[in-house]
């Protein structure tokens, strides 16, 4: 039987469009005073957690073990998970009350703030409806599946005047505060360029017969979502390389190297256009995502690499490749050396001399948590690390290099190359890219890879202006991409 309530849809339908985007972006407007504070200074701030995977698990450990916060609520449309993630907490902390649907956290009195780890397609769905329940709400990044999501979800933070902290949790990490500070004073130069990566080896989607496990309500699991057919073996996680439900790893772990991007360039830094090339190699699976991809965001005067590959280094490995030193991180390239790092990290010289280094002393996620709970208290949401304007934009980036990828075409070598011949750089990572295929037995003249086109921006505006390298229609369709289609009852206005 389907726990879909038509009341509760009935009460959670939101605002239209327009009066929920007019409202995007003017948080920083707003005064200290005009965020109701419903939370004495000393009283404890009672959450609720909705999805209990992995990252909601380590939320829950680590939220169970902080002063001033008490776990009232816990929800997973899995009610395996959900049991467990009971089981665990009763047995520390007592009773807690348990549902697998997520309107009912909302409409709980003994809950004053959310946190959400569901699957990326309910992140915005679900901090909106907090919002207008009057809750506080950590969500996990990214803040929606598309663009218009985190869009929407900036509108409501303001309409409701609610505190949100988006997951980005190296905004909280003091440990980069002085490598941030040492590039920004201009020691090692100007920056001539930044490559973030991901080389994270990922199992294939194993395909079966469409499957709907008689435990699992697969409408509400949708959301907002197109309800396609379950016919990955595993339900959860896997969904991240499934369009339908995920962004893939330029998304899932790419926003942390960008969002570490702007504190270099500046918050206030915008890419004029960017661009993303890739395919998916060396594996047989249902996924439909890219598992080799290479994004180019240009900023004007620095080019911005982002570069993910879910292969081990050569058939048979069990890791993946590195470049210079990172698997997981960063390069920030300068006139007179770079930086290399993640969670701390070094600067060097450009002769490999190491000029400094920090290493990682600080728990990033608690003390993330920490300050999401310390705004709640004292409504201060310009105190924020990672406010749901800052959440949106480092998304929004990595959103836009996959609207270049889904409307791309095949290319030859050739056609990639000529693509990328002016951006300082590029041709030598697209030639790593391709000695890293190659160890695979990957044929690229049989298996071209898909180009996407240049994508001219307006972020400010959420706005694709103009298509250098495609069509009117492929235009067409990358402004389809930055939506998309909602769900009857599960729509955000």
């Amino acid at each position: 039987m389907s726990l879909i309530d038509s009341s509760l849809l009935t009460r959670r339908t939101l605002l239209k469009r327009g009066a929920l985007v007019a409202g995007a972006g003017l948080a920083g407007q707003l005064s200290p005073s005009a965020w109701a504070n419903p939370i004495g200074a000393n009283d404890r701030i009672r959450i609720g957690i909705i999805g209990l995977g992995s990252k909601g698990s380590q939320h829950l450990r680590t939220i169970s073990e902080m002063a001033g916060v008490q776990i009232t609520a816990l929800c997973d449309v899995d009610p395996r998970q959900l049991e467990a993630a009971k089981a665990s907490l009763e047995a520390a902390a007592g009773s807690v009350y348990t549902t697998t649907d997520l309107r009912k956290v909302m409409d709980r009195s003994d809950v004053d703030a959310v946190l959400i780890a569901t699957s990326t397609h309910w992140h915005a769905l679900a901090t909106i409806w907090a919002c207008e329940a009057g809750k506080d709400v950590y969500v996990e990044k990214p803040v929606g599946r598309t663009i218009a999501e985190g869009r929407k979800v900036m509108a409501a933070t303001t309409r409701y005047k609610r505190i949100v902290q988006t997951g980005t949790q190296l905004r909280s990490d003091s440990d980069n505060d002085e490598i941030t500070a040492y590039i920004r004073s201009g020691k090692l130069g100007r920056i001539q360029w930044i490559h973030g990566v991901s080389y994270k080896t990922r199992t294939p989607l194993i395909q079966r017969t469409p499957w709907y496990p008689d435990w699992l309500d697969y409408d509400l699991f949708c959301g907002p979502t197109p309800m396609v057919p379950l016919e990955r073996e595993k339900l959860h996680y896997d969904w991240h390389w499934r369009w339908n439900t995920g962004n893939g790893d330029l998304v899932n772990m790419g926003i942390h190297a960008i969002d570490l991007t702007r504190r270099f360039l500046g918050d206030d830094a915008m890419p004029k256009r960017m661009m993303s090339l890739g395919g998916r190699y060396a594996v047989d699976d249902v996924g439909d995502q890219p598992n080799t991809q290479f994004t180019v965001m240009d900023f004007g005067n620095v080019p911005v690499f982002y570069e993910n590959r879910n292969l081990p280094i050569k058939p048979g490995a069990t890791y993946a490749d590195q470049f210079r030193g990172q698997r997981i991180g960063l390069v920030v390239q300068c006139e007179a050396g770079y930086y290399a790092g993640y969670m701390g990290g070094s600067i060097f010289d450009n002769d490999g001399n190491r000029l400094l280094r920090k290493a990682v002393d600080v728990d990033s996620v608690k003390a993330h948590l920490q300050n999401f709970f310390d705004c709640v208290r004292s409504r201060r949401a310009q105190d924020l690390a990672a406010s749901a304007e800052i959440g949106h934009h480092s998304a929004q980036f990595c959103h836009y290099g996959n609207l270049s990828y889904r409307v791309g075409q095949q290319a030859s070598a050739d056609q990639i190359d000529a693509s990328l011949a002016t951006v300082s750089g590029a041709p030598e990572a697209m030639g790593r890219m391709r000695t890293h295929l190659g160890a695979h037995q990957v044929d690229l003249a049989a298996q071209p890879m898909t180009l996407g086109p240049w994508l001219e921006l307006d972020p400010q505006r959420d706005a694709i202006t103009g298509i250098d390298g495609g069509s009117q229609a492929d235009l067409n369709r990358a402004r389809y991409y930055i939506d998309e289609v909602e769900r009857p009852g599960y729509q955000m206005g």
